[in-house]
């Protein structure tokens, strides 16, 4: 079987993955969503499940975040290549990790040297507090109450 061919089975699969994450991820969120009466065993036992399936809808977001990430790199013709080196990345890698997007030696060097990536984490995502020259003090700080 050739690289081409092999590669778009590789994408077959990441299909396959992704519809398979959504409906579990859907299944995830609307088991939160609902709640048992009982005594304090019950909520307890229910927190607990909440926990874990909150846990487990975020790895498959994740999941599925680095497979619409590879989903985007086979429309832009880069998939199956290293975003690290630009060299084809190891069919076998592939097979392992359908949405990898590094060769194992640039993934290494990554995992060596985080760099923060997640957007969320940002201090530029913090909203703008408008302070006039002055100091920022907590009377300035929007904060919902619950």
């Amino acid at each position: 079987m050739s690289r081409k061919e092999s590669l778009q089975k590789i994408t077959k699969t990441l299909l396959k993955r992704r519809s398979a994450l959504r409906s579990a991820l859907d299944g995830d969120l609307s088991l939160l969503k609902e709640q048992a009466g009982g005594d304090e065993v019950d909520w307890a036992i229910d927190a607990m499940q909440d926990d874990l399936n909150s846990q487990l809808a975020e790895v498959e977001s994740r999941e599925l975040k680095s497979i619409d990430a590879a989903l985007t790199r086979v429309v832009e013709g880069r998939f199956g290549r290293c975003g690290g080196c630009d060299r084809p990345i190891p069919l076998d890698r592939l097979r392992a990790i359908p949405h990898a997007a590094y060769c194992i030696a640039c993934q290494r060097e990554a995992e060596r040297n985080p760099v923060e990536s997640d957007e969320s984490a940002s201090w530029a995502n913090l909203p703008a507090v408008e302070l006039s020259g002055r100091p920022l003090r907590f009377e300035d700080l929007e904060i919902e109450s619950f």
